[in-house]
């Protein structure tokens, strides 16, 4: 049985480096176009939906942090989920404050027949490392972007634009 033959690497150069970051970008980009055009909903607003489905319930601060957002814009995004009637929003009787999410029929039904990832293609392939690979990919990140000036840190509680 022939070894299978693996190319050599070509080395590291900052425009190789580039170009992948394109590649990631683009195609997380068209992905959440392509569940725009598949659902009638944003790829932020389907993740949402995902969420709702592996634990229905959650409050809103729960799911702004399940999907790493400003409380602010989960609580946008589930209005707008509401008021196209793919969730509900229900207060517990104990305490009327507490207001918890479900799906209604409509948002299981359309999460069965949405695209998948329902997550997106860029927080998929995340969640599926392996914590050594998301470790070390956090350590370079954080390196470069310890290179850049004036970073906003408040852009990482933000979805990406293409995904809103």
């Amino acid at each position: 049985m022939a070894e299978t033959q693996h190319k050599p690497k070509k080395p590291a150069t900052p425009l190789s480096v580039l170009q992948r970051f394109r590649i990631l970008i683009r195609t997380a980009q068209r992905h959440s176009q392509w569940i725009e055009r598949k659902s009638g909903v944003t790829g932020a607003q389907l993740w949402a939906l995902q969420e709702l489905k592996e634990a229905a319930g959650l409050r809103v601060g729960e799911l702004a942090n399940r999907m790493a957002l400003h409380q602010s814009t989960a609580s946008n995004m589930v209005d707008r989920l509401e008021t196209a009637g793919l969730l509900r929003k229900e207060r517990t009787s104990a305490d009327q404050r507490v207001v918890r999410l479900y799906l209604t029929d409509e948002g299981v039904a359309l999460l069965a027949r949405a695209p998948s990832p329902a997550r997106g293609v860029l927080p998929e392939a995340l969640r599926l490392m392996d914590e050594d690979g998301l470790s070390s990919l956090q350590s370079e990140l954080d390196n470069l972007l310890h290179q850049i000036k004036h970073l906003d840190e408040g852009f990482g509680m933000q979805p990406l634009p293409f995904t809103e």
